[in-house]
């Protein structure tokens, strides 16, 4: 069976919390818990549902991929992973993916880690085999968002939060050109990057501003795979479930920094600051200096990010009308201000310097240590 349908706002903090039936502060503790205690996946027995069907010959065309907003340069993949084997690693990240053709994609590649196995190939004359994956669980999603200082196999970690959630390893197989793929996907498709570069963008970025037009590098598509009736995964750019995707994999890594020097509840990435530029964090403090050491442990924790807030618990670090509540009747501008000159910045942000740098504000909304707590306390 092959008919194609489209959904969006699928991965967003609330529905992923209610899948797998967990209090959202207990999302970022599993992702934290994920990273730390990676486990492998299992080859899958049977017929893979992915596999149901194939796109013969291959054509791009046939898949409903949008074109999300006049500006960008055409139609865009946008919830698709790659996942990359080259040299005996594996690599599994987001890419956006403009539509060139029938059979080709040209991929922005940031400087990370897929980019730098791609450079390395390419240095010696070869190109990378991938699989480029649409439909994949939840988990696979936030495995595939997560950054790493090292090499990390995403799909250990996706593999281990299928565990926690699911009660069971995640079930793979391996495509024709030798890349193990997510048995349950909606979509699978074997692909090359070649050694060819071409235009892409514009495309409209998580900030909502317009990207610039680079050369990337260009992706052939060799096959086709999908499930029956299957459902093509859309992120609409900017928007909450692109927020979401960014944000929630880095929150685990603000909550293990802060933790590590004060009582730190939760961390929520705010969708003003796009899911990547500004948290919330909410912390019980234990002493007069908890809220400053939060905001030095969250900047750690995320380098990125351009400002951070730090509530007490009674706070909804999720709620931005109570989070500015606790600004305007909690913070003191010239002493519960933290400001940072000259940091690494995020290319994201269009304020930073040529050099990428910028400068960082940390705010402690946190009732004055010690104090009686009634005149801060809202009956509301």
């Amino acid at each position: 069976m092959k008919l194609h349908s489209a959904a969006a706002n699928v991965c967003l903090r609330d529905n992923m919390v209610n899948q797998f039936g967990i209090q959202p502060a207990e999302l970022l503790n599993t992702l934290e818990w994920a990273m730390n205690n990676r486990s492998q996946p299992e080859k899958h027995q049977g017929n893979a549902p992915v596999l149901e069907n194939s796109i013969e010959p291959v054509d791009l065309g046939k898949l409903p991929i949008p074109h999300h907003y006049p500006q960008d340069r055409g139609r865009y993949m946008s919830a698709s992973i790659i996942i990359a084997e080259h040299a005996g690693i594996r690599n599994v990240s987001f890419h956006r993916q403009f539509v060139r053709d029938e059979n080709h994609l040209v991929a922005r590649l940031v400087p990370r880690h897929l980019r730098t196995m791609v450079d390395e190939a390419r240095e010696q004359g070869d190109v990378v085999n991938i699989a480029i994956v649409n439909g994949a669980d939840p988990c696979l999603l936030l495995a595939a968002a997560m950054s790493f200082n090292e090499s990390i196999d995403e799909l250990t970690v996706a593999s281990s939060l299928y565990q926690k959630f699911y009660g069971q390893a995640m079930q793979v197989i391996t495509l024709e050109n030798g890349i193990t793929v997510p048995a349950d996907a909606e979509y699978a498709m074997c692909a090359t990057i070649t050694i060819e570069d071409d235009d892409e963008g514009p495309y409209i970025d998580i900030t909502g501003t317009i990207d610039d037009v680079r050369k990337q590098p260009v992706i052939e598509v060799h096959s086709i795979h999908h499930r029956n009736n299957p459902i093509f995964h859309a992120i609409l750019p900017a928007l909450a479930e692109h927020h979401a995707l960014m944000g929630l994999p880095r929150a685990p890594t603000i909550f293990s920094n802060v933790a590590k020097v004060c009582d730190c509840r939760d961390v929520v990435m705010t969708s003003g600051g796009s899911g990547w530029l500004a948290a919330v964090v909410q912390i019980e403090p234990q002493s007069a200096d908890d809220a400053k050491k939060a905001i030095m442990a969250a900047f750690s924790g995320h380098p990125s990010m351009k400002s951070v807030t730090i509530v007490d618990t009674d706070i909804n670090p999720s709620d931005p009308v109570r989070v500015e509540w606790a600004l305007m009747t909690r913070w003191q501008p010239d002493k519960d201000t933290v400001i940072l000159s000259n940091q690494r910045g995020s290319s994201l942000d269009p304020t930073r310097t040529e050099d990428g740098l910028t400068s960082k504000i940390g705010y402690d909304a946190t009732i004055p240590f010690g104090s009686d707590k009634k005149p801060y306390t809202s009956v509301l």
